[in-house]
């Protein structure tokens, strides 16, 4: 079975996903040491809650490098809601710059009329990647459970693996670029959909192949 570094930093309902993993077969491992990052076999990086404490906390504890260092070693990674927002450079939310592996801006969800923020419950997927391995064995009308004010806005578009709308905005949804994949929404809230998508992640862990 694969081990699976669950990086801690305050900001992660990690329980709940170590839960889904197991499901999907894999042995996940709540850590904050850059050791076990580094000996892990996958990585997953979850998150919820605020832009600025999030980064500050990641570089508190030391961790920005080793997550960089895990993603140039080709080892699968995903990252979760604020997990996919802290990867880009910089967010509306706060002053803090993020990681910076993702060139690009998290905007705020622009107000409309009868448009409800926080973007929160259950809402349909649309693949612009359909090959990517998260996707496998997903129908094209695939609902996922989402909580979240801000959305990602990279630079290049061909990273974006699956958007969603909200009122009139399509937004991005999912990223996708090699071993690194990332997702707005909750997979371990997301039932069977959700645990078909970490499954499809512990699958890639098992027997790699890049998206």
């Amino acid at each position: 079975m694969s081990l699976i570094a669950v990086v801690d930093y305050d900001m992660g309902n990690l329980h709940s996903v170590c839960k889904g993993l197991e499901k999907a077969g894999a042995i996940p491992k709540i850590t904050d040491s850059p050791t076990d990052i580094a000996q892990a076999d996958a990585v997953v990086l979850p998150g919820v809650g605020s832009f600025d404490p999030a980064v500050q906390q990641l570089r508190s504890r030391g961790l920005v490098e080793p997550i960089k260092q895990a993603l140039a070693s080709g080892k699968p990674f995903l990252g979760i809601c604020l997990g996919l927002q802290i990867l880009f450079d910089r967010s509306e939310e706060g002053n803090e710059p993020g990681l910076g592996i993702i060139p690009g801006i998290v905007r705020r969800f622009r107000p409309e009329p009868g448009l409800t923020i926080p973007h929160m419950g259950w809402n349909q997927l649309e693949f612009t990647q359909p090959k990517v391995s998260l996707w496998q064995g997903l129908s094209s009308e695939s609902w996922v459970y989402f909580v979240h004010s801000y959305y990602v806005d990279p630079v290049d578009p061909k990273i974006c693996a699956a958007t969603v709308t909200h009122g009139s905005q399509k937004v991005t949804a999912a990223i996708a670029r090699n071993n690194l994949m990332a997702v707005q929404f909750h997979p371990e809230k997301s039932s069977t959909t959700g645990l078909q998508i970490l499954s499809n992640f512990v699958a890639q862990v098992q027997s790699p192949v890049l998206v």
